[in-house]
């Protein structure tokens, strides 16, 4: 099955490529070959270097959302090297480090895209697994190389490693927009971060960049000295310790919470400070249980977000370069990407896996 066979016009000839793909909902990948479109006028081109696991592509190989089209390629946190431009792209020339996020398509005319929320678009094209304009599935960066519409394509500036910025491009951006929508990037401020994973161990880099007081909560109590130490969070709390979760109630003005399984959220809205504001980014499979009465005293707010917009995007990625945030990963070689899922599905990573694309290429 070929994927984004589109022709353009300027180049006719579809750019081959070798991924790992997932049949069917068993999620075991193996090598696939492919090919995508070709490089059209306002296309980029990239070999693909580095390309993070994020916790979506685990339930996507498997079916576990019920959307999944066979084959798929996942990933979505693709970075890499550009190989070739069309004649009206201007962003970008060749050797440009770039990455591509979540988003490889959007409609750019509706009240979203025209805020620059293209994240939030009826029509947004995903990096993988969605429906492209020509009919055909697009796939994702669990392969050698890739091709975008340049609006989609991130610049990534030089000081940062392609290896650790992977993730930042869905982890990162996924903590970094609600930090900034609902106010929580001013300086003195103090936040809560629910779950020290992927996102969480992001979402500690980007508060304490920008000036926050952090406290970590998580079930963990193993996990104090690494959000302590090595993160640099202010606080660490037990929330399976009531003494604890006591000691903090009223004093917090906003809290990401990145935990996808169900868990409950009375606790956490007592952490917060009138007009405090608790901001889900993780999605259980379940409905979470939510009082009214907590929240009338004290006109407390609970928000969701998703990811960002490509702008935002940038200015994350630039906002990461000037403070030297990236994620901490494990690199692995893609032969190693069905052991990676089982450990992710047990949270058995430290913080991200990133598949090392380029050298896995060359050993297959």
């Amino acid at each position: 099955m070929l994927g984004e066979m589109a022709m353009s016009p300027e180049n006719e000839h579809p750019v081959k490529a070798l991924g790992w793909a997932a049949r069917d909902c068993s999620g075991h990948l193996s090598p696939f070959k492919f090919s995508r479109r070709a490089t059209g006028e306002k296309d980029v081109t990239f070999k693909v270097l580095y390309c993070g696991i994020c916790h979506s592509d685990l339930h996507n190989v498997k079916n576990e959302w019920g959307t999944t089209s066979y084959p798929v390629v996942p990933g979505h946190e693709i970075v890499g090297v550009v190989t070739e431009v069309g004649t009206k792209v201007t962003k970008f020339k060749v050797g440009d480090k770039v990455g591509v996020g979540c988003l490889v398509g959007s409609c750019q005319s509706c009240a979203n895209c025209k805020d620059d929320l293209e994240n939030y678009c009826p029509k947004m094209i995903l990096s993988y697994g969605s429906k492209f304009y020509d009919g055909t599935i697009t796939y994702g960066g669990y392969s050698d190389v890739m091709v975008s519409d340049e609006h989609f394509v991130i610049k990534i500036p030089a000081n940062l490693p392609l290896d650790g910025v992977a993730p930042l491009l869905c982890a990162g951006i996924t903590v970094y927009s609600p930090l900034k929508y609902y106010g929580l990037d001013k300086a003195g401020l103090h936040l809560g971060v629910v779950g020290l994973g992927g996102l969480g161990h992001m979402a500690v880099k980007f508060a304490k960049a920008m000036g926050l007081k952090v406290t970590v909560i998580s079930t963990s109590p193993n996990k104090k000295k690494e959000a302590m130490d090595h993160l640099g969070a202010d606080e660490f709390l037990v929330s399976r310790n009531t003494e604890e979760m006591q000691s903090a109630i009223g004093t917090m003005d906003g809290i990401i919470d990145t935990v996808s399984a169900v868990h409950a959220l009375l606790p956490l809205i007592g952490l917060l400070k009138t007009h405090g504001k608790l901001v889900l980014v993780g999605a259980p499979e379940k409905p979470l249980e939510l009082l009214a009465m907590p929240l009338l005293m004290g006109r407390k707010i609970v928000g969701g977000s998703l990811i960002g917009g490509i702008k935002e995007t940038q200015e994350m990625i630039d906002f990461a370069a000037k403070h030297d945030i990236v994620s901490d990963i494990e690199l692995i070689t893609m032969d190693y990407v069905n052991t990676a899922m089982e450990r992710l599905s047990k949270a058995d990573v430290k913080y991200r896996f990133v598949i090392d694309v380029a050298n896995s290429s060359k050993s297959s």
